[in-house]
C-alpha cells in the first residue's frame, strides 16, 4: 500500500497529547482561503521555488527537459503550464532554490519514521497523527497506516475536516484513538461561500462519530469576518455542548505564517489583508461557558 505525503514533522507538540509525530498527507476537497499548509491542497507533487535564493546562474534552464523555465531580463522563470515536475532542475540547482513537495511512500516507510520515536509516545501519552490536507482523501493508505499502528500499539490521532463518505468514516473510526474535529462555522451558506463545500455531510458524520463512541476533540479554527462574531461562536458552542460527549475545544486563532508559501507554488492566498484575530482571549472565555476545557492551540 503506498500514498503521498509531504511531511512528517516529529516532536509535534499542537496535535495532540503528548509528544507526537505528525503525518501530512497530500490532497484535500476543501478550497479554505486561509489555510497554511497550502501544499497539501492537490494530490500530486508540485514544484516549490525559493527565489530567494536562485542564484541566477541558468543551469536548470539548460537542465529542463521540457523548455519550462526561462531568462526574461535577468530573471528565471518557470512556466508551470509546461512544467511536469520531473525534478531534473533540482539536480542542477546547487543553491537548492527548487523543491519537489510530495512524495509517494509506504505503510512501512512512515511507520518506521514514527516508531523512532516510541520512547517519547510512551514517556509523554503521545503517538503519531495523521493530518494533511484532509488525511481521509486517501482513505485507503489511512487505514492502512491506522491498522498498522494499531498492531505496534501506537495511538493514533486523525486530523480531519469530516467531509468525507460515512461508509469510509465508519471503516476507519475503530482504528483511531482520537479524533481532531474542525468545526469552522455552522452556518451553511458561509461554509459553502468559503470551503466550496457544505458543512451538512460534517455535521452529520461528527454525530455519527458520538454515537458510536470515538473520542473526539472540536477544533475550531478563529477566522477573522468567517467565525469570531458572536453569533457564530454562541452557535458553535451550543452545538458541541449538546452533543453531550465533546468535552475539549482547541481554539486555533488565525495566522499568516504560509502565506509564503502560495507564492512559492504559483498559488493564489485567499486570505491577503485579513489581521490575525484580536478577541482570541475573548472568544476563549465565551467557549468555557459551554465546554469544561478549552484551550488555543493544540
Amino acid at each position: 500500500m503506498k500514498g503521498s505525503i509531504f511531511h512528517i514533522q516529529r516532536f509535534s507538540v499542537n496535535d495532540g497529547p503528548g509528544i507526537r509525530t505528525t503525518v501530512f498527507l497530500k490532497g484535500c476537497p476543501m478550497r479554505c482561503p486561509w489555510c497554511h499548509n497550502p501544499e497539501s491542497i492537490l494530490p500530486g507533487k508540485q514544484l516549490l521555488l525559493r527565489e530567494d535564493r536562485c542564484i541566477r546562474c541558468g543551469d536548470c534552464s539548460r537542465a529542463c527537459p521540457n523548455g519550462a523555465i526561462s531568462n526574461v531580463e535577468g530573471i528565471l522563470v518557470t512556466d508551470r503550464d509546461r512544467c511536469r515536475v520531473c525534478g531534473t532542475c533540482l539536480e542542477s540547482c546547487f543553491a537548492e532554490a527548487r523543491e519537489i513537495v510530495g512524495r509517494e511512500t509506504t505503510v512501512d516507510e512512515v511507520l518506521l519514521e514514527a516508531e523512532k520515536d516510541r520512547v517519547f509516545y510512551d514517556q509523554s501519552g503521545g503517538g503519531v497523527t495523521f493530518s494533511g490536507g484532509e488525511p481521509l482523501f486517501q482513505h485507503e493508505f489511512l487505514l492502512a497506516l491506522l491498522q498498522a499502528a494499531r498492531q505496534k500499539e501506537i495511538h493514533t490521532a486523525v486530523d480531519t475536516t469530516g467531509y468525507t463518505s460515512p461508509e469510509i468514516l465508519e471503516g476507519i473510526s475503530p482504528f483511531v484513538d482520537l479524533f481532531l474535529y474542525d468545526l469552522k462555522t455552522l452556518d451553511d451558506e458561509r461554509h459553502r461561500e468559503y470551503t466550496g463545500v457544505s458543512n451538512r455531510l460534517i455535521l452529520e458524520n461528527l454525530g455519527r462519530l458520538i454515537r458510536r463512541g470515538n473520542h473526539v476533540i472540536a477544533r475550531v479554527p478563529l477566522l477573522p469576518g468567517v467565525n469570531d462574531d458572536e453569533t457564530s461562536i454562541r452557535d458553535i458552542g451550543r452545538f458541541v455542548k449538546n452533543l453531550g460527549a465533546v468535552s475539549e475545544i482547541h481554539l486555533l486563532p488565525y495566522h499568516t505564517t504560509g502565506s509564503e508559501k502560495y507564492r512559492r507554488l504559483g498559488m493564489k492566498y485567499g486570505f491577503s489583508g485579513v489581521p490575525s484575530p484580536d478577541r482570541a482571549r475573548a472568544v476563549e472565555n465565551e467557549l468555557r461557558s459551554y465546554v469544561d476545557v478549552v484551550s488555543s492551540g493544540g
